[in-house]
């Protein structure tokens, strides 16, 4: 839905309530105009219902506007005395038109200093459980959102069985564009493994401001842009077609920001002719063919589990053994053992067709110059360079492109240039050779940006070998995802103050009850 087709459906839905409840509003003391006046009538519906007017704002919140509706048709249908089980079953299933039906067939009576308890014990525990989901789902939406890291593309920075929180505040906060949609689920709904939300109606795109720009270096998460795979783990060639803001949660570093060049040559990277430094945390990971003379034994398990190298080695024939991810210490490492007699880094020199924009001759260690486009900058179009912004300009901004020889239609004009909507990124894993990220798939558009890791709370070895296999790694419990030096754990001190905690609640009630 296009903004102004939003704004056509809201009026038409304030027109519908106030025609649906303008003799309630006459009944509690209130003019009939009151019930027709957007936002405004929302307000004095809480006073009539005697209820906080900060739950307007609730009512305006994607999501938790599914939860706070029905709970506003019980409230009102309540105060007018209608408070029966099936009166606030009629008002759910409805979605809200039995309160319609009152206001034109029934003659109420208008309680305004009725009892705001729930009648029953359990209609409590259900208004207790609702507001619990909506607290949830508002900090889960807007402020944290907790994350696990599910392949080993960034290994070493952050490992498979690393849980996290990420950031919604720190690059702005996105309001959801899926509006009907289960709360603090992603696409699919436990247990019952089917889709948890429908694709219409979708609002239009919006970020609040945050307090940062995404910088190089930073880990970011990001809904896949390229995601069409019925599940995450799914390639069985299922097809979905998912909203951005339910598309697979990717995790990787940003390498590259709007207005940048980036050039990977023999596997090292440069941005913008220079080679990306990366902080001290990260450590990039490349593929090596080991040297052995095949007479002195080498102990390659203890080598690996010395080395905290997760990724085996496996070999190709008597005097060579392939590994897939060393960092630089553990390449120094091997160079030193007895019986390697060379640690060679290896360079893919062969063209992959499924490198982006998929018309070069390039592969994962030798691809571009590629230029990331940066909102309101204007580029040349060609047949040498459409292949770069198509997927721009149909998928993440919306235009009909039309290409007939070397003409190039958008939205029905001939054009030989495009100016950007929005941000775009250039997203890459440490795990140089065992990361699917943007040298496959592109660019990654500011509207699919999540937000960005800052704390691991828990962190499970062999995650994904089955419950008796996890070993939790307490170096990694509560330590941050970002800033200078190497990961420090903080989990002695939240022990600490928790058990400070403790004793000063058992004191403190020791001394009520001594005072009582």
């Amino acid at each position: 839905m296009e903004t102004s087709s939003w704004i056509l459906f809201i009026l038409l839905v304030q027109v519908i309530h106030g025609l649906g409840t303008w003799k309630l509003y006459i009944k509690a003391g209130r003019k009939a105009w009151e019930a027709f006046v957007p936002i405004y009538n929302a307000i004095v519906l809480m006073k009539i219902i005697n209820r906080p007017s900060w739950w307007t704002f609730l009512l305006f919140v994607p999501i938790i506007n599914l939860f706070m509706f029905p709970i506003v048709w019980i409230e009102t249908l309540r105060t007018f005395g209608k408070k029966s089980t099936l009166d606030m079953i009629l008002g759910i299933v409805t979605f809200g038109f039995y309160i319609a039906y009152v206001n034109y067939t029934q003659e109420v009576t208008y309680f305004a200093d009725r009892d705001l308890k729930a009648p029953t014990k359990a209609m409590d525990t259900v208004g207790s459980i609702a507001f619990a989901i909506i607290v949830a789902t508002f900090v889960h939406t807007y402020f944290i959102q907790p994350f696990t890291i599910p392949t080993s593309s960034l290994e070493k920075s952050l490992l498979v069985g690393d849980f996290l929180f990420v950031s919604k505040f720190h690059y702005g906060a996105r309001t959801p564009m899926t509006a009907v949609a289960a709360p603090m689920v992603h696409d699919t709904l436990p247990i019952v493994h089917t889709k948890s939300y429908t694709k219409w109606p979708q609002l239009p795109y919006f970020r609040f401001p945050g307090f940062q720009q995404i910088e190089r270096n930073d880990i970011v998460v990001f809904n896949w842009p390229v995601d069409t795979v019925y599940k995450f783990f799914d390639r069985s060639g299922r097809r979905a077609d998912k909203p951005i803001d339910k598309k697979s949660n990717y995790v990787k570093r940003c390498v590259g920001v709007a207005g940048d060049e980036i050039q990977i040559k023999e596997g090292i990277l440069y941005v913008n002719g220079q080679v990306l430094q990366l902080p001290e945390r990260a450590k990039p990971q490349f593929s090596y063919k080991i040297a052995i003379d095949g007479k002195t034994p080498i102990n390659f398990e203890y080598l690996l589990k010395e080395l905290n190298i997760t990724d085996p080695a496996y070999q190709v024939s008597q005097d060579t053994i392939l590994f897939r991810a060393l960092p630089d210490e553990s390449v120094a490492r091997l160079k030193n053992v007895p019986g390697i007699t060379n640690v060679i880094r290896i360079v893919s020199h062969d063209v992959e067709k499924g490198i982006f924009p998929h018309t070069k001759n390039w592969n994962v260690d030798n691809l571009g110059p590629i230029y990331i486009p940066q909102e309101g900058k204007t580029v040349e179009l060609n047949a040498e360079t459409l292949p770069f912004y198509k997927n721009i300009i149909t998928d993440y901004e919306h235009n009909k492109l039309e290409v007939n020889g070397n003409e190039i239609r958008i939205n029905g004009k001939v054009v030989t240039s495009y100016t950007f909507k929005q941000n775009y990124y250039w997203m890459m894993g440490d795990n140089r050779h065992n990361s699917e990220d943007s040298r496959y798939w592109g660019y990654v558009p500011e509207d699919h940006i999540v937000g960005k890791p800052i704390f691991i709370w828990m962190s499970i070895d062999g995650i994904n070998n089955g419950l008796s296999n996890w070993k939790i790694r307490w170096d990694r419990l509560f330590t941050t995802v970002s800033g200078e030096g190497q990961p420090k754990s903080y989990f002695k001190y939240f022990l600490v103050l928790l058990a400070l905690y403790f004793v000063g609640e058992y004191f403190w009630k020791k001394k009520k009850k001594e005072n009582a």
